[in-house]
């Protein structure tokens, strides 16, 4: 099962989920990571959502380092 969500190939510090989000929601990347940090500092589980997500998420066509 995968959702159709590509995970980014040129915005990504770990496994590029953060920055294929903000590319399809149009958002800033750093924005994003931000609120996954104080997400994941607080009692919301946002490790294992990321993890979830980086199971479920298309992986890239290509990387571009």
């Amino acid at each position: 099962m995968h959702i159709p969500w590509k995970r980014s190939g040129t915005n990504y510090v770990l496994a590029d989920v953060l920055g294929g989000i903000a590319e399809q929601l149009d958002w800033n990347a750093n924005v994003l990571r931000v609120l996954w940090v104080l997400l994941t500092i607080s009692p919301f589980p946002g490790l294992i959502v990321y993890l979830i997500l980086w199971l479920l998420m298309e992986k890239p066509d290509q990387y571009v380092r």
